[in-house]
């Protein structure tokens, strides 16, 4: 009877700790992922108007190097915070991108010159390539363009932007929607991969087919709910991402990406 106790006792603590652990997840102050500062020294954020108003030099006061900040999102939209962060950050001193939010419902050439108008052409030192961030939204996930539509219009967009800025646009994603579209393709496109529970190149990436080889991806984002301070809008949390390597492998990366644009 007593090892019965025991064992109750032993479910009952294990629930306690699992709930608490979610609680803490749930509000960003714990996570899955929590990479190393020796191991990925270049930590970063990326943001738009639901960040609200960003106190950049108290963000970059966090350990945060880089910044992607949300621009253009389709044909028309715009954010209403991007000149003012994307100013700012630059001159925190922080090494700054922009991102464009990639629609199914629009012309990949109309995209791309919404993204243009609006985000200026940049040969500064600490400027990171444009970004499309391309996923599932909506109903999407249940009723999946075809492939041959997403690959007419992203092909459009990332030709349009290389054209245009003189680099290799970076492709930001997420496992699965990089499994039905993405593999195989695009490999000259730096990689921005999501990966919320485990590294992209860990054990347990490869048991749950999530896996992507350490020289495959250039940006992880590993963290949908950090917590830091120096802004405040509708949404408490922020996107964390680090780089993969340190400060000397990233300057060489913009630098070759540049090149490869140029000799193709």
């Amino acid at each position: 009877m007593k090892k019965i106790g025991f064992f109750f006792i032993d479910i009952i603590v294990l629930c306690v700790l699992g709930g608490m652990f979610f609680i803490l997840q749930n509000n960003g102050l714990v996570w899955f992922n929590m990479p190393s500062d020796k191991s990925y020294p270049i930590k970063g954020v990326d943001v738009s108007a639901h960040q609200g108003h960003i106190e950049w030099k108290i963000l970059k006061e966090q350990g945060i190097s880089f910044a992607f900040i949300k621009a253009t999102e389709g044909s028309s939209w715009v954010d209403k915070h991007f000149s003012y962060n994307f100013a700012s950050a630059r001159d925190s001193g922080l090494y700054v991108g922009a991102y464009h939010f990639f629609s199914f419902d629009s012309s990949g050439l109309t995209q791309a010159e919404n993204f243009i108008r609006n985000v200026q052409d940049s040969k500064l030192p600490k400027s990171l390539p444009p970004v499309v961030d391309i996923e599932f939204y909506g109903t999407k996930a249940s009723n999946p363009p075809s492939a041959q539509s997403v690959y007419k219009e992203l092909d459009n967009l990332l030709l349009r932007l290389e054209q245009y800025y003189g680099v290799k646009p970076i492709i930001y994603t997420t496992p699965s929607f990089y499994d039905i579209y993405l593999r195989g393709r695009y490999k000259d496109n730096p990689l921005w991969i999501r990966s919320v529970f485990f590294a992209p190149d860990s054990l347990w990436a490869r048991l749950f087919n999530v896996y992507f080889d350490k020289d495959a991806w250039v940006f992880w984002q590993y963290n949908p709910k950090g917590i830091l301070k120096g802004y405040r809008g509708a949404e408490k949390y922020i996107d964390l991402n680090v780089f993969n390597g340190d400060e000397t492998d990233l300057k060489r990366w913009i630098q070759n990406n540049a090149q490869s644009s140029k000799n193709p």
